[in-house]
């Protein structure tokens, strides 16, 4: 067999979001794509900024030496710089450019701290429903997921949490706010964490980092924030990246932050830009580091996508369906009408509409939908969740 078993293996287990994305395909070709309903994938719809693409253009045609050659691996310092004294500003501590690592997106950013921080079995304990790519991450640098159930609006179970940290612990993750649910961990919450991993740090005698997944951070509505963990906790770190706030998901740019108290931070700092190399990442994308040096702050239309939101959230509870109204984020998480929830996504399916079921997340009895698709879409989709949910009703 020429494919390595383990892949076989995170094959044939594989993501359920893209599972689903490649029927998408599928039945586009069959019934046409105006017919199929696709709420798979959070692939951003919204357009970026006008002053994206007129800075894009600007820095394109910049006549800089070496404009397109390799830099240090951290990545330029022009682009810490300005990250820098952005998050200072946001999160009121002073962050240095020194502090900063420009990343290939968010992925990029949760791979070098995993391979920084894990040594062969150690855990990153992580709040569920969560991100699928998590375990795979956590996998290729030698630790295990560790899954904790949230409550049943999705908030933070501080209790299970404080029970899952143990002696081979050593990241704790959050995804706020949260994909698939949508929902943001507040403020109190992340204070109490805090003073967990503080209490447990010293319990077992070694550090245990607080690592923040933040790239839907300017994604939200109704006057709701993103609290700043650097706050309530010094060995933490911040993963994050342009690509839902700017939409530019396909040109792989993000960073770390590491808070300036955190353990070792020199140290640290290093391992994480040695770690971008020898992972294959080298630097971040050139062209997108010098662009995001002005667009700090800069944010897509996020009223468009509460109004997306807010009309599924209406035809959706006048279907019958159950769900919590997501703070942040551009995905719904209702629960399934009947306990499988594989079973209702392939029903949803026969509809033309494609979901994701909840078990791909680590929520069973719940589905997500991706509403970041043009309004037509969501309009069209509405009779078939209602004949969805008729049909549901009539096998209980």
């Amino acid at each position: 067999m020429a494919v390595a078993r383990k892949m076989l293996q995170f094959m044939e287990s594989g993501s359920w979001i893209r599972k689903m994305f490649e029927e998408g395909t599928r039945l586009k070709k069959i019934h046409g794509e105006e017919n199929v309903f696709d709420f798979s994938l959070g692939n951003p719809n919204v357009p970026p900024p006008d002053i994206v693409e007129e800075t894009l253009l600007k820095v394109v045609r910049q006549e800089l030496p070496g404009k397109h050659g390799y830099m240090p691996n951290a990545g330029l310092l022009e682009t810490r710089s300005a990250v820098s004294a952005y998050l200072s500003r946001e999160h009121c501590i002073s962050i240095a450019a020194d502090n900063i690592v420009a990343t290939c997106g968010a992925a990029g950013a949760l791979n070098i701290i995993f391979k920084s921080l894990l040594d062969p079995g150690d855990e990153v304990v992580v709040p569920a429903p969560y991100f699928v790519e998590y375990g795979f991450y956590a996998d290729n640098h030698g630790g295990t997921l560790k899954t904790v159930p949230t409550r049943e609006d999705f908030s933070l179970d501080l209790d299970r949490m404080d029970n899952a940290i143990g002696p081979q612990t050593k990241i704790v993750l959050i995804n706020s706010p949260n994909n698939p649910t949508g929902q943001i961990y507040h403020s109190d919450a992340i204070m109490e964490l805090g003073l967990i991993l503080t209490r447990k740090s010293s319990q077992y005698g070694r550090a245990i980092y607080l690592v923040s997944d933040e790239p839907y951070r300017k994604i939200v509505y109704d006057g709701h924030s993103v609290p700043c963990i650097f706050s309530h906790y010094s060995n933490s770190l911040i993963a994050t990246s342009y690509s839902k706030d700017l939409s530019l998901p396909g040109e792989r740019i993000g960073f770390v932050a590491v808070h300036p108290g955190a353990e070792s931070v020199q140290q640290l700092m290093g391992s994480l830009a040695l770690a971008n190399r020898i992972l294959g990442f080298v630097n971040a994308p050139g062209l997108m580091q010098r662009l995001i040096v002005e667009l700090q702050g800069v944010c897509v239309d996020v009223e468009i996508y509460r109004r997306k939101r807010d009309r599924f959230v209406t035809g959706l509870k006048a279907a019958g369906y159950d769900l919590v109204v997501p703070p942040g984020a551009f995905y719904l998480f209702p629960t399934s009408p009947i306990p499988d929830d594989v079973r209702f996504v392939r029903m949803l399916q026969e509809e033309q509409i494609l979901v994701v079921p909840g078990s791909g997340f680590g929520g069973p009895g719940h589905f997500r939908i991706a509403y970041c698709v043009d309004d037509g879409t969501i309009e069209r989709a509405m009779p078939g969740f209602q004949r969805a949910m008729d049909r549901a009703g009539s096998m209980s």
